[in-house]
């Protein structure tokens, strides 16, 4: 893992017992080349991230971009059932669409995402607009908010598969 044993300026950390960040997520993207399919593993799960054809892709997955929005709306959704289940109010059915629109297509310069709530239920005017404080409390939307750092590492491939 390429934090072990280093802070996240890279160095040696001072303090012998200092804490390594805690890992939110983690996940591997391997694509084999004979496509722009390529397969994603988190844990024990599976998926395919493709392009559409015409971006010269096979369409055989989400384009990465989608999983980002996915990501939103399927976080979104679970906040708000579980503020929900907690408060015991009435949502037979919450959904969540997310687009995505690049910051040069915006007036503000940002990209922006735009998330459609749309909660079925017998709830009162009071309940909906805290419903969508929460949902703007999701642990993706507050990181998508927040600035991040990409950091880019080059390995040598390993001779068998990692988790």
């Amino acid at each position: 893992m390429p934090i072990s044993g280093k802070n996240n300026q890279g160095t040696k950390p001072k303090n012998k017992t200092a804490i390594l960040p805690k890992i939110i997520a983690k996940a591997r993207a391997t694509n084999e080349g004979a496509s722009y399919a390529t397969t994603l593993c988190t844990g024990k799960h599976e998926a395919i991230a493709d392009e559409l054809p015409e971006y010269h892709g096979t369409d055989r997955g989400p384009a990465p971009g989608d999983y980002l929005c996915m990501s939103l709306a399927s976080c979104t959704a679970i906040t708000l059932r579980m503020y929900a289940e907690r408060k015991g109010w009435p949502v037979p059915e919450i959904t969540v669409e997310v687009t995505l629109v690049k910051g040069a297509d915006t007036a503000s310069g940002n990209n922006t995402f735009y998330c459609d709530v749309k909660l079925k239920g017998a709830l009162s005017q009071e309940q909906k607009k805290r419903m969508m404080e929460i949902a703007k409390a999701c642990p993706i939307h507050r990181l998508l908010t927040k600035p991040s750092d990409v950091v880019t590492l080059q390995s040598e491939p390993s001779t068998e598969q990692e988790n």
